[in-house]
């Protein structure tokens, strides 16, 4: 089975934007870049930040699109073409508003459930089937709320659950390199147990 050489982690660039609950998926790549090390460069030609990292004996790149989230197929439809990298390749990271802050799960492909930033990567890649890492920010109540919401940064304790959700979620990379999706969806899926006093 074809492992993951690409991670997109989706988000809007600038200050701005770096708290808010839509840039959940720039905060998961830059978690992965920190644990090797790894700084991501501006790349013109794939419209974004990127960084190519090497795990185990696994080579990944990391993409941040700079477009803004309504284009973000554009980045990452430039960065797959140049590298041959296919749908099937390509881990797209993403606030998900119908999953409680503090949980992760894995997908392949789906639709966009009104996300514009998958909406232009179905578009740009031509099809649904690629694999989605979505990170539980919550939901207003009220769909009229939901733009002033994903712009705006999550409470305190919601930034906790979000921040401990990326760490434990890391923890399922190895298996996500090597295309062992079902273990890498026990991994993620699986709440740790609390350690017996």
């Amino acid at each position: 089975m074809l492992g993951i050489r690409l991670i997109v982690g989706l988000g809007n660039p600038g200050r701005d934007y770096e708290a808010t609950r839509h840039n959940a998926g720039f905060w998961w790549v830059d978690a992965v870049a920190a644990t090797k090390s790894a700084s991501f460069k501006a790349e013109k030609k794939f419209h974004g930040l990127a960084a190519r990292l090497t795990i185990g004996s696994h080579e990944v790149w990391l993409l941040k699109p700079e477009t803004f989230m309504n284009l973000s197929g554009r980045s990452v439809g430039a960065l797959a073409g140049f590298y041959k990298i296919t749908p099937e390749e390509i881990l797209v990271v993403h606030d998900e508003l119908d999953l409680p802050p503090g949980t992760v799960r894995l997908k392949k492909g789906g639709g966009h459930g009104g996300h514009n930033g998958l909406k232009d990567i179905i578009a740009q890649l031509g099809t649904p089937e690629f694999w989605r890492l979505r990170l539980g920010i919550g939901h207003p109540g009220d769909r009229s709320a939901v733009v002033n919401f994903v712009l705006n940064a999550p409470q305190r304790a919601e930034q906790a659950l979000i921040d401990d959700a990326v760490d434990a979620s890391l923890a399922g990379l190895p298996q996500l390199l090597s295309g062992d999706f079902s273990a890498a969806m026990l991994k993620l899926h699986t709440k740790p147990k609390p350690e017996s006093i």
